[in-house]
């Protein structure tokens, strides 16, 4: 267990969701000597940095205060806004981070232009990094989707079944010998889902007639 004298130390603690159980941050934070009423948790998406725990930590941050994280992922995963929050604790605050999981971003190692330089190009690379992963995971998404086109599958809701009077209704609003609204009642549809409907057999028909 670490001490420093003159030192706050804070931990904070992410969870995506209120069901996750958040046990391996706390023991990781409670090893590293993190009191336990100076632990910060929220359980929430790490998109952006909204999070009423993270604000309510951030006005705690001050020099000769170290903050510890088990993960960089626990700050965030928005690694754009992940770069600009680290700047503001460390440089803005001059508060310390300690990542437990990646020992080398741990700003206390060197107080120089190297271990700044360090630490910069640790975090631009898992910039990078996540933002390669999340335009690979799209484009697979849509090649996906367009090789599924292909084979002829259909994507969304499955369109409910007409009743079985439904085309006899189409053909007596095409003939005029009933109004849409009185086609809608005996089909038991709203008016605008009948029209919808109709207007797509009517398109079809066309169709197989060409």
């Amino acid at each position: 267990m670490e001490k420093q004298r003159n030192t706050t130390i804070l931990g904070y603690m992410r969870v995506s969701s209120r069901d996750q159980n958040e046990d391996r941050q706390r023991i990781a934070l409670l090893e590293m000597g993190v009191p336990e009423e100076n632990i910060y948790v929220d359980k929430q998406s790490g998109k952006n940095f909204e999070r009423k725990q993270y604000k309510k930590m951030m006005r705690k941050l001050k020099p000769n205060t170290v903050l510890y994280i088990k993960s960089i992922d626990r700050l965030g995963r928005n690694y754009q806004e992940l770069i600009e929050q680290w700047r503001i604790i460390t440089k803005d605050r001059g508060a310390d981070i300690v990542v437990i999981d990646m020992p080398i971003l741990d700003t206390r190692l060197e107080k120089n232009l190297l271990g700044t330089l360090i630490s910069d190009l640790v975090l631009t690379l898992l910039s990078y990094v996540s933002e390669n992963e999340r335009l690979c995971i799209r484009q697979r998404q849509a090649e996906g989707i367009a090789a599924a086109k292909a084979k002829g599958i259909k994507f969304g809701r499955p369109l409910k079944p007409v009743p079985d009077n439904f085309l006899d209704c189409c053909q007596m609003c095409w003939s005029g010998k009933m109004s849409i609204l009185q086609a809608a009642r005996e089909c038991r549809m709203p008016e605008s889902t009948f029209r919808q409907k109709m207007k797509r057999a009517e398109q079809e028909c066309n169709e197989k007639n060409r």
